[in-house]
């Protein structure tokens, strides 16, 4: 699968801005960018494949729990059920392990079990920590 994972830059972050997930479980895009612009912590990720943007992910590095965290991820509903969001986290994964992560971890809503079943595929382990989501972690 020809993935690519890129910085969000001035000249593409309208493509990005764009990428709708349709779910619940997820925040919108734009709401993402903020939190990466104004917050401070998060790296904003173009997801391309080919020359087409089909996604979104964010990343940040807590210093007080030693975590790699991967703080959103976004497939366009359009692209969904193509094997995106997996081969997505399978290159932010080595991504992370390049930059020397040590630790990975995220979360997710207690009721969203294809985000479960995705994320336990790659290897990550609920932690037993709950603050409103379920924290996994890939050791």
């Amino acid at each position: 699968m020809d993935l690519t994972l890129e910085p969000v830059t001035a000249a593409n972050w309208r493509e990005v801005a764009a990428v709708d997930a349709a779910s619940p479980h997820v925040a919108t895009v734009a709401y993402y960018l903020c939190l990466c612009h104004y917050g401070g912590v998060w790296q904003p990720l173009t997801i391309r494949s080919g020359n087409d943007v089909v996604g979104f992910a964010m990343w940040g590095y807590d210093a007080d729990d030693g975590h790699h965290w991967i703080g959103g991820l976004s497939i366009d509903v359009s692209r969904q059920g193509r094997g995106l969001g997996r081969a997505a986290m399978a290159a932010l994964i080595d991504r992370l392990r390049g930059l020397g992560a040590t630790s990975i971890a995220l979360s997710y809503a207690p009721d969203n079990s294809l985000a479960a079943r995705l994320y336990g595929s790659l290897g990550f382990l609920p932690n037993g920590e709950l603050d409103g989501e379920v924290v996994a972690v890939l050791p």
